[in-house]
């Protein structure tokens, strides 16, 4: 069993939780969420805030912490074959319910279909919203479609 789950990323002005699955082999490595070279999460939402492509540790902090997102994963622990989702077995969820109690988070998105339907297992008071997931293994999702995509649930819509 695989038991790696990273901090929540969140502060006080957080109101969307991007939801991961579990974290992938690169980026366990480096110890920090999104590391594989190939992923495109990064460069989807630097891009979705008109910003360079967060290169560091800090830098991507900065970037979910400055546009009132948290970043966590759905899962504590699983059984995982390297980084494949479909692999994954004996889920063991983060207590995503609890920091919900403690936050302001107003929208879930679930970064790709396993972290959405994981995430549709649990009671949680913010409904999840299924995102087309950054993963290199999505090719049927160009950087600019992911861009698009994610934009319409990141920006707030105009009344």
């Amino acid at each position: 069993m695989v038991h790696f789950s990273f901090a929540p990323i969140i502060n006080e002005l957080s109101r969307i939780l991007i939801i991961g699955t579990m974290p992938s082999v690169e980026s366990r490595k480096a110890n920090f969420y999104y590391a594989h070279p190939r992923n495109r999460f990064w460069q989807m939402l630097s891009s979705c805030y008109g910003q360079p492509t967060a290169q560091t540790v800090e830098e991507k902090i900065n970037l979910v912490l400055t546009n009132n997102l948290a970043l966590w994963d759905v899962l504590a622990a699983c059984d995982i074959s390297a980084s494949d989702d479909s692999s994954i077995r004996n889920p063991v969820y983060n207590d995503i319910a609890a920091l919900l109690n403690d936050n302001a988070i107003t929208k879930i998105l679930c970064n790709g279909k396993k972290a959405y339907s994981l995430c549709c297992h649990l009671n949680l008071r913010v409904p999840p919203l299924y995102m087309p997931s950054t993963s290199p293994a999505n090719a049927s999702f160009s950087l600019e479609r992911l861009i698009e995509t994610w934009l319409l649930e990141l920006k707030p819509r105009k009344k």
